[in-house]
């Protein structure tokens, strides 16, 4: 896999968030500061602090190759199991950061205790993420770029990470979306079946999307549309066109 196809990943960690406590906040973010440089996630997961769960997601994460972003559990308390899963899924002990002990060091001058250490104690190899924050560092191996929970200390922290590593990989062309709003008895998903296939092969690297709307237990829309490259949008949004418009299908532009 080259490193320009390699996917983005993010995890998202915490027992608050699993149990519904607390609402994530970096889904919409993080795909927000990717789309800004015309990139896109592949998949997210949300997890508990769960040790062994996340050193199987990480395991597999980095055998695939792919660039993962993780939010939440790298502090120092009994609850916080990131640190302690990657280390396991690489098969390495933790060890204190020499670049994180200094920017503790900053942080919490004369009142860097054993126990703040652990806040720069990193997988073996690890390197780590400035925090503009309050300097307290996160940390990096293998593409896999782990950040607090904090979102005003995660957010920031993530955007170097895409600015510093991945700049390569921006698309000066972001790419752009386009749907219809199908309304009458036509529009409906099955009945479009075929024009969405003719669609997806004429047009392979596209993404086609169908999203109906609902209002109680009648349908109110269809949304159908596609994502890509400007040239090719507009191609294929002339064909569904031309082909609802055959169907008397009525519609209009998604906003």
């Amino acid at each position: 896999m080259s490193d320009n196809a390699k996917p983005f990943g993010l995890v998202v960690i915490g027992d608050e968030i699993i149990s519904g406590k607390r609402q994530d906040k970096h889904f919409a973010a993080v795909a927000a500061l990717l789309a800004a440089r015309g990139l896109r996630l592949s998949w997210v997961q949300y997890l508990g602090d769960d040790r062994a769960r996340l050193a199987a997601l990480f395991r597999r994460s980095m055998a695939a190759g792919e660039v993962v972003f993780s939010c939440g559990g790298i502090g120092n308390t009994p609850d916080d199991h990131t640190r302690q899963a990657v280390a396991d899924a690489l098969g390495v002990d933790l060890v204190l950061s020499p670049e994180a002990e200094a920017e503790l060091r900053v942080r919490f001058g004369d009142e860097l205790t054993e126990a703040r250490k652990l806040l720069g104690t990193f997988p073996r190899g690890s390197a780590i993420i400035p925090n503009p924050f309050n300097r307290v560092p996160g940390f990096m191996v293998r593409e896999h770029y782990f950040v607090p929970g904090f979102p005003q200390m995660a957010h920031p922290m993530l955007e170097w990470v895409l600015e510093t590593f991945y700049r390569d990989r921006f698309n000066p062309q972001p790419k752009v979306e386009k749907a219809f709003l199908l309304t009458g008895e036509q529009a409906h998903e099955s009945g479009l079946l075929d024009l969405m296939q003719r669609i997806v092969a004429a047009y392979p690297e596209l993404r086609l999307f169908s999203l109906p709307s609902l209002v109680g237990k009648e349908r109110r829309h269809l949304e159908l549309g596609v994502e890509g490259e400007p040239g090719q949008v507009e191609a294929a949004m002339q064909a569904i066109r031309e082909e609802i418009e055959r169907r008397g299908i009525r519609w209009t532009w998604r906003d």
